[in-house]
C-alpha cells in the first residue's frame, strides 16, 4: 500500500501543477492532467534506475525551512556586498570533508548550496570525499565547513541515509 501512495505523489504533484497552469478545475483537465501526469510519471521511470525513499519527513521540513531562511540571509549579504562595493569582499575555494554518500544526498547538497547567493559548489572528490566550494565572502573557513556539514549534511544523511 506503502509502495502505490509513494508512486502516486509524482503523478498527484503533476496534476496539480497542470490545474494551477490552466487555472481550471473542469472535469476536462482534471482527465487530461490525470492522464497525462500518470504517463509522465510512468515515462520518468526509466529515467531513474537508482531509487530513493527518503526517511524522516520532519527532518526534511527543517532542513527546507534552514535552506530558506539561509538562502533569505544570504540574499541579503550578496546585496550588501554589492552596495559597499567591490573591494569589501574577499572570495575563495575552501575544501570540505564529506561523509555523505548517496546520490540523491549529494544531489540535493549541490542544490542548496548552489540555489544560496555567493556559494557554488566547484567540485566534489568521490575517492577522498572533499567538496570544493566557492564563496563570495570567505571571512571564516571554520563557520562554512560548520555549516555546510552540520546545517545541511547531518540532515541529509538521516533523511537519506
Amino acid at each position: 500500500m506503502k509502495s502505490v501512495l509513494y508512486w502516486l505523489l509524482m503523478p498527484a504533484l503533476l496534476l496539480v501543477i497542470w490545474l494551477l497552469l490552466n487555472e481550471t478545475f473542469s472535469i476536462g483537465h482534471i482527465v487530461l492532467g490525470s492522464v497525462l501526469a500518470l504517463l509522465l510519471a510512468w515515462a520518468a521511470m526509466a529515467l531513474r534506475p537508482l531509487r530513493s525513499t527518503p526517511k524522516k519527513p520532519f527532518t526534511l521540513i527543517r532542513l527546507l525551512a534552514n535552506v530558506v531562511v539561509d538562502i533569505t540571509k544570504s540574499n541579503v549579504a550578496v546585496a550588501r556586498l554589492i552596495w559597499l562595493g567591490a573591494e569589501s569582499h574577499t572570495p575563495g575555494f575552501i575544501r570540505i570533508p564529506i561523509e555523505l554518500r548517496d546520490p540523491h544526498g549529494l544531489a540535493a547538497l549541490a542544490c542548496i548550496i548552489t540555489y544560496t547567493p555567493g556559494t557554488v559548489w566547484a567540485g566534489f572528490s568521490e575517492q577522498k570525499g572533499l567538496l570544493t566550494l566557492h564563496v563570495l565572502d570567505l571571512k571564516d573557513e571554520n563557520h562554512w565547513i560548520r555549516l555546510i556539514k552540520l546545517r545541511y549534511e547531518q540532515p541529509l544523511k538521516e533523511i537519506f541515509e
